[in-house]
């Protein structure tokens, strides 16, 4: 199942894809939860409840859902409660910076003001940074409590999966000698397009992830290359801190970002980042350079 969420006449609604339609949520169950947050703390029953709805009425939605692409669509989680990034998690990428893996995952964290979703565009102040990168990721939204769970039941507590880009300010990042402000800046977290639910995605370690900037392939990874697995992350996450329904996981990026590659490629106006995951879908922002609030 395909969940999205959208604003519609100025209110966030839950809704759900099928093939290239959508609908939201209340509109074909009784009970429907109405925002994303709704559903989530309905728990696996009402994940239950509308996947039956979805099921039984797959062909309405095909035939007289809204096209997706006419949307106004939010992150799927427009406002998670927390947002844990992952450093340095893909062989190749450590490769591509000469430097040993981490002996455990490294977390940071970006700030949830900073996401947006599909169509959102990314920008930035140039008086503020002029080092903005691209960072491709597949992104684990938790749909359980987590709370010092095994390896083995990691999973169990996961929603499901969207992409996710770790815009990054290098120059912020680097220069402040840690990472939370030059990866937090407004806009420097797209999600989406929609969450595909776990039952979906049985293996998310085997998944093909490329990043594609205005039509040109810069990452092209797969998430077997990972150095932790998306369920040691969130074991090894949950020892220290409760993960929370709704909270987004960023779980690393393959090799080729910008600032390593020669000549260097940072994100200018008129770039749109593509962010595409087998499995799960392609994630579109475009980017604009502009004075902050403008």
């Amino acid at each position: 199942m395909r969940l999205i969420s959208v604003l519609d006449g100025g209110d966030e609604r839950v809704g759900v894809v099928v093939g290239d339609r959508a609908t939201p949520a209340v509109a074909i169950m009784n009970g429907a939860p109405r925002t994303m947050n709704d559903l989530l703390a309905g728990g696996q029953e009402l994940l239950d409840a509308l996947r039956a709805a979805v099921d039984g009425q797959a062909e309405q939605i095909r035939q007289s859902g809204a096209p997706f692409e006419a949307l106004t669509i939010l992150a799927p989680v427009p406002r998670p409660g927390k947002v844990v990034a992952i450093g340095l998690n893909y062989h190749a990428h450590t490769i591509e910076q000469d430097i040993e893996a981490p002996a455990e995952p490294l977390i940071f964290a970006k700030f949830p003001s900073s996401v947006v979703g599909q169509g959102a565009t990314i920008t930035w102040d140039p008086e503020l940074t002029s080092q903005v990168d691209f960072e491709g990721e597949l992104a684990c939204v938790m749909g359980r409590r987590a709370r010092d769970v095994s390896q083995a039941n990691a999973l169990d507590h996961v929603l499901g999966y969207t992409c996710g880009n770790d815009v990054s300010a290098r120059d912020l990042q680097f220069g402040d000698r840690q990472w939370v402000r030059g990866k937090s800046l407004d806009t420097f977290c797209p999600l989406g397009p929609w969450i595909v639910t776990r039952d979906e995605v049985p293996d998310p370690q085997a998944l093909r992830l490329r990043t594609i900037v205005s039509g040109e392939t810069l990452q092209d990874g797969h998430t077997r290359d990972m150095i932790f697995s998306v369920a040691q992350i969130i074991a090894h996450a949950s020892r220290a801190f409760t993960l929370d329904p709704g909270d987004v996981i960023m779980t690393g990026t393959p090799s080729g970002v910008g600032v390593y590659r020669d000549p260097k490629r940072f994100l200018h106006s008129g770039d749109v980042v593509e962010i595409d995951i087998e499995g799960i879908g392609v994630l579109r922002n475009p980017c604009r350079e502009g004075a902050a609030g403008s």
